[in-house]
């Protein structure tokens, strides 16, 4: 028997032509064309959309989705109504000759109006220790706790709202830059801002029980809690859903206006639905849909500083406001701010 050898060029070539359009990237066959190049979209509006056939393949079916939902197709127009914002990656399933294949495109999904804009009313002004350097605050009943930041200066306390009295006070080792608190059952919990970590007291004594690391989270600054799940930022546009039990971050928010998102969420204070967020160096907090991350109004805080006593180490961008509780029986908020010398009561109302 004669053995005939064959090149390997032509035995490359064959191989490719017997593998046929198999091993073809997706995206040499279809890519997904929006109306007008468009690169972000609005939350529950309706843009054109068309699969480009490169290869003139037989196309059996199209289903786009983002998150795993499923976008309704309409008269060649997707409907974005889907229940997160930001950063996403549109998906189309393309079923063809037999074959299923799928490809992508980066896209924005931002929230569906401007934020609405509120102003407040001074109800009362409290005391409040001109060297807390807030940066977490939450009641329990009727006691308002506080975290504080600044190396060598950063405690977690207790406190009589109207007197300014202090119940307990537990100060953190002067390698740490504490931040954001909230409480969650019997225990407190509070985050470091560049240690990638956190710490959990108990409620009752304050007595450290266990330390937590970060996950994804870039940094710790603000802490809140719905009843069941701790909600954590980190100075980006995403707000991390933490299990109370595990400190896992499971999931996230990304926090979007109609024009874009939006970084730099501070502290945080979760009621009704919605997180209140500082934002960071401005006289702002704005409120969040806890599900969306679309940023639903705005108050402006913006002539409170003037009430508070300035001392010849006051620095603009540092004594910022900083510090929202909510207090559910007498249904006000309480703001302050780093090393501010009043705490305010307020009533929030649309402008």
């Amino acid at each position: 028997m004669k053995i005939i050898g064959i090149p390997l060029t032509l035995l490359i070539v064959l191989l490719f032509f017997a593998c046929g359009s198999g091993n073809q990237k997706p995206s040499s066959l279809f890519t997904i064309e929006l109306e007008g190049n468009a690169k972000e979209v609005r939350q529950n509006d309706a843009l054109g959309v068309s699969l480009k056939n490169i290869k003139n393949k037989e196309i059996e079916s199209v289903i786009y989705s983002i998150d795993g939902n499923e976008l309704p197709l309409v008269n060649d127009q997707l409907e974005f109504s889907i229940p997160k914002l930001g950063n996403k990656i549109l998906k189309a399933s393309v079923t063809y000759e037999g074959n299923t294949v799928e490809v992508t495109k980066n896209l924005k999904v931002l929230a569906s109006k401007a934020p609405d804009i509120y102003t407040y009313t001074i109800l009362n002004e409290f005391p409040h220790d001109p060297n807390a350097y807030t940066q977490g605050l939450e009641f329990y009943k009727d006691t308002l706790y506080e975290g504080t930041g600044k190396n060598g200066r950063s405690f977690l306390r207790k406190f009589d709202y109207k007197t300014g009295k202090v119940y307990q006070q537990i100060d953190l080792d002067e390698t740490y830059f504490g931040e954001g608190i909230t409480i969650l059952g019997n225990k407190i919990y509070q985050l470091t801002w560049r240690s990638g970590m956190g710490f959990i007291y108990d409620l009752k004594d304050m007595k450290k029980l266990d330390n937590f690391q970060y996950g994804k989270s870039r940094e710790g600054w603000g802490l809140a809690n719905d009843g069941e799940k701790l909600y954590k930022s980190d100075g980006t546009d995403k707000i991390w859903i933490l299990n109370p039990e595990t400190l896992v971050e499971e999931d996230h928010i990304e926090i979007a206006t109609n024009k874009s998102l939006f970084a730099d969420t501070n502290e945080l204070e979760y009621v009704n639905g919605k997180i209140y967020a500082n934002v960071y160096q401005k006289p702002g907090v704005m409120i969040i849909d806890a599900k969306s991350g679309a940023i639903e109004g705005v108050i402006n805080f913006g002539g409170l500083s003037d009430k508070v006593t300035k001392t010849e180490n006051w620095v603009d961008t540092e004594n910022v406001l900083n510090g929202i509780a909510y207090h559910p029986e007498r249904k006000t908020f309480f703001v302050t701010g780093k090393d501010w010398d009043k705490l305010f009561e307020v009533q929030i109302q649309k402008k």
